[in-house]
């Protein structure tokens, strides 16, 4: 993920080498700026707005704006996402936000100690991410999952092994992003972007007993070398370990700063930034999150 300064705010960055840091509370900027050009009048859904578990964090509110005069209705999905719903004019609209957030400026948090549970013992809301989904073809990916890691470590460690072979076995890059990737796409074609990578644990994750489910967010350049890629959001996942969820990332395998939750679902399927209902094309997509600095 890229990233870069947005209305003169001055952005901490870390040098190349340097390692990731705890930097203490912080605040962070974040947004976005989305135009679509429709042939007809086309409904729109949108799934950008802060998760309501970060929602107190906010300093400055993460309205959904738009520069023409549209009619925009909220509503919170089966998963307790917000979301919004608008229908968008002939021509060009523009969607965005500016917005923003106090963080802890803590990494992720590892606790190699956290075990798995039992099926039986789990929480009937955990077990939907204990199967298949639109882009996690567990029943496909259950015999390789098992070959490998059926006699591996369990708990934190068996969820970090996938992890580490997933960092592993994909390599990263834009152009080998489509819509219709599957995990075991992912898996034969070792080529992806983030959501794929997430995909592919998540799946096999799900194979080896464990609830898995996606999460999209913002992550920028916070503690680690910056990066000359366009800025983009993140999706990464989280694994229910010893009665909770932690987050992993397939992708940067290691620790980050300063994500900003937006979603959670069983796969992006659940939680894609938007879904049309007719012909309209995206024609020019800015994300920013930077820390700022006093």
């Amino acid at each position: 993920m890229g990233g870069g300064t947005h209305r003169g705010a001055s952005v901490r960055r870390v040098g190349i080498g340097m390692p990731l840091e705890r930097v203490g509370i912080m605040h962070i900027r974040i947004g976005y700026e989305l135009t679509y050009e429709c042939q007809q009048q086309t409904p729109i859904n949108l799934v950008l707005n802060v998760h309501y578990t970060r929602v107190g964090d906010l300093c400055s509110p993460d309205h959904v704006i738009t520069r023409s005069a549209l009619t925009v209705n909220g509503y919170r999905d089966m998963y307790g996402n917000w979301c919004t719903r608008l229908v968008l004019p002939v021509g060009n609209s523009q969607i965005s936000t500016d917005a923003l957030i106090r963080d802890t400026g803590q990494p992720d948090i590892v606790n190699r100690a956290a075990q798995q549970t039992p099926i039986e013992e789990l929480p009937a809301d955990a077990l939907p991410f204990l199967l298949g989904s639109r882009y996690c073809e567990t029943d496909l990916l259950t015999p390789i999952a098992w070959k490998l890691w059926a006699n591996g470590p369990t708990g934190w460690d068996r969820v970090q092994a996938i992890c580490d072979f997933v960092h592993a076995h994909v390599t990263f890059g834009y152009a080998y992003a489509r819509p219709t990737k599957t995990a075991l796409d992912t898996y034969r074609e070792k080529q992806g972007v983030c959501r794929d990578f997430a995909h592919l644990a998540i799946a096999l994750c799900r194979c080896m007993n464990i609830p898995a489910r996606y999460c999209s967010g913002y992550l920028g350049d916070i503690g680690v070398p910056a990066s000359s890629a366009p800025m983009d959001f993140s999706g990464w996942f989280e694994a229910y370990l010893g009665g909770q969820w932690y987050t992993f990332d397939a992708r940067h395998n290691t620790p980050r700063i300063g994500r900003v939750l937006l979603a959670r679902g069983r796969d992006a399927a659940d939680v894609a930034i938007s879904a049309t209902f007719g012909e309209c094309t995206l024609k020019s997509f800015r994300v920013w999150t930077d820390e700022v600095i006093s």
